[in-house]
């Protein structure tokens, strides 16, 4: 049995993991409890982390992601000052989450302080990585796996799920100010970074998304190639990650692309099933 005070800071960073992210928390729920409350701690902790850039005045910004990574060091030095912190340094003496992996999404959110548009598609798919693949590398050390195929695997699967992100939270993103679209891609397909942040949706706008949507798609099923045998049964929660994104990326397809004014995504019912089935696929594979 945890200690009163660290099993409140993992029941607090589940409380994170469930308001904002449900596919991931329906994902996680029936996996071993060491397992899974080192999974949310790492989730809160990127959310955390996020949240510094996106909610904050953009003049304390980087004041505080430079507090998160300060405090990031303090975690993996075993003086932890944060209950997220303090969850994520009890689970490292279970798991060995590279410190490197969680650096990087810092890196990767300061990219947002300072970058609202992508010159080429090498500048985006650093980002990428950064932000959705090293989460990935962090939390398949927590799945556990044998296969060091496993770790290309995880940054598949990161950069498919963030470029479905993208093309989802176009409209969300626009109001601020960020375009993540290479600007290569719009002028290939004619379509002005203006007409994105204004909404403006016409065939040019739609051969853009086709074509994003389809570079997405090659991440899913290079993924799914790459994806060890041996360690199917330990990644089947982040199969369920790649497979409820790419239902996301079929609904945004299905609907010609047309992503402003709303947020495309499934139902909790629909997430729920797909985490089901992971359970029900170990059960009679």
């Amino acid at each position: 049995m945890l200690p009163t005070d660290l099993a409140n800071d993992f029941r607090f960073c589940g409380d994170v993991t469930r308001r904002s992210a449900s596919s991931f928390y329906y994902t996680l729920r029936l996996l071993p409890p060491a397992r899974r409350n080192a999974l949310y701690a790492v989730y809160a902790f990127c959310r955390a982390v996020d949240d510094a850039a996106d909610e904050a005045d953009a003049a304390a910004a980087p004041r505080l992601i430079a507090e998160w990574r300060a405090e990031l060091e303090r975690c993996y030095q075993g003086a932890p000052l944060h209950p997220v912190t303090v969850a994520l340094a009890a689970s490292l003496e279970q798991f060995p989450v590279p410190q490197s992996a969680l650096a990087a999404v810092i890196d990767g959110v300061e990219m947002d302080l300072v970058k609202r548009r992508y010159a080429t598609f090498d500048e985006l798919e650093l980002y990428c990585r950064r932000v959705a693949s090293a989460v990935g590398l962090a939390s398949i050390e927590i799945f556990g796996y044998t296969n060091p195929r496993a770790r290309e695997y995880a940054v598949d699967v990161g950069l498919a799920l963030q470029l479905t992100n993208i093309l989802r939270d176009l409209s969300e993103d626009a109001e601020r100010d960020r375009v993540y679209l290479p600007e290569e891609d719009l002028a290939r397909f004619g379509v002005p970074a203006e007409d994105v942040l204004r909404g403006v949706y016409n065939r040019h706008f739609v051969a853009l998304m086709e074509f994003e949507s389809d570079r997405a798609r090659r991440y899913y099923r290079s993924a799914e190639r790459l994806l060890p045998p041996e360690d199917a049964a330990s990644l089947r929660p982040a199969e369920v990650m790649r497979r409820t994104y790419e239902e996301v990326l079929d609904r945004i397809v299905e609907e010609r692309y047309f992503v402003f004014g709303r947020r495309l995504g499934l139902s909790r019912s629909r997430k729920a099933a797909l985490a089901a089935s992971m359970w029900i696929g170990a059960l009679f594979p």
